[in-house]
C-alpha cells in the first residue's frame, strides 16, 4: 500500500483533537529538522513561541533546532512524550509507532499528508490516540484562536476586491 491507499479509517472529531491538546504536556517531534524551510521547523518555531507544551526534537544527525538539543531516538528523551508528532516517510512510519509505544507515548499524530491506516489501526489496538493528515500546529491555533499567528486571517489574503488609493 502507499500513501494514496484508499480512505477507509475515521479520524477524530475537532472536540477529541481538542481534547487531545489540551491532555498533551509534552510533544516530540519526530523527524524535526534545523532548516527554516521545513515544515517541521515551522511547527517547532510556533509550539516553542505560541504554547505550553514541553517540546522535544528527534533527529539522529541534527544536534540541536533552535537552540534546543536534539535526540536520537524517542528513547532518550528526558521524560516520555504525550504526544508524538511525526515528520517522517510513509514506510517509517511503523517502526516510528513501535517507539512511540515502548516510550508510553499516548497519541501519534501523523502530519498533514501523512496517512498509514495499518499504523492507526496498531496504535489503536495499543491503546494510543491517532491523528493522521493534520498539522498540530494548525489544530492548535484553531482551537486557541491563534490562525493570524500561522498565517491565515491575516487580511493579506481576501476575496475582496483590494481598494486601491
Amino acid at each position: 500500500m502507499s500513501s494514496l491507499e484508499e480512505r477507509k479509517w475515521l479520524g477524530p472529531s475537532a472536540a477529541s483533537r481538542l481534547k487531545i491538546l489540551r491532555d498533551t504536556r509534552v510533544i516530540a517531534i519526530v523527524g524535526a529538522s534545523d532548516k527554516p524551510s521545513r515544515a517541521s521547523y515551522f511547527v517547532a518555531t510556533y509550539l516553542l513561541a505560541s504554547t505550553h507544551y514541553r517540546v522535544y526534537f528527534v533527529n539522529p544527525v541534527v544536534k540541536s533546532i533552535l537552540g534546543q538539543p536534539v535526540y536520537a531516538s524517542l528513547a532518550e528523551l528526558p521524560e516520555p512524550p504525550d504526544l508524538v508528532e511525526v515528520f517522517r516517510k510513509y514506510d517509517d512510519l511503523p517502526s516510528v509507532l513501535e517507539e512511540a509505544k515502548t516510550v508510553g507515548a499516548k497519541t501519534i499524530w501523523l502530519q498533514l499528508g501523512s496517512w498509514h491506516e495499518e499504523v492507526a489501526r496498531d496504535a489503536e489496538a495499543a491503546g494510543l490516540k491517532v491523528v493522521m493528515d493534520r498539522c498540530v500546529k494548525i489544530e492548535h491555533a484553531r482551537f486557541h484562536g491563534g490562525l493570524r499567528l500561522a498565517g491565515f486571517n491575516t487580511g493579506v489574503i481576501s476575496s475582496k476586491r483590494q481598494l486601491l488609493a
